[in-house]
């Protein structure tokens, strides 16, 4: 099985108690079942989300079955998902570059130790 590693940026609302609750959704004990299912389904390995200030970094490991195309598809056929996104909408602001309804914009690696 091939492993690709990909990187995303996005940003919160620059509000601390936003950033807070924003952290509380994303906590173990917080975390939809559901939305941890989809991640799976979509061929995504693993995934970590880092936070700086208000910029958020996520990590993901996808295998040779994960595409974005893919996983847009799935989420837009997932109520559930929608429900979730709409949720975060409250906290996420497109960072910039990013197109109309854009939030996580993929980035570019630019350099590898390895």
């Amino acid at each position: 099985m091939k492993v690709k590693r990909l990187c995303y940026a996005c940003d919160l609302i620059d509000k601390p108690e936003l950033i807070q609750e924003y952290k509380r959704y994303h906590s173990k004990e917080n975390a939809w079942p559901e939305i941890t299912e989809s991640i799976k389904k979509a061929g995504i390995l693993d995934m970590e989300i880092y936070i700086l200030a208000n910029r958020l970094f996520m990590i993901m490991e996808v295998d040779e079955t994960f595409s974005p195309e893919r996983k847009q598809m799935m989420d837009a056929a997932n109520q559930k998902v929608q429900e979730w996104e709409k949720l975060m909408w409250q906290f996420q602001q497109a960072p910039p570059g990013a197109k109309d309804g854009e939030k996580w914009l993929e980035m570019e690696q630019i350099y590898k130790l390895i």
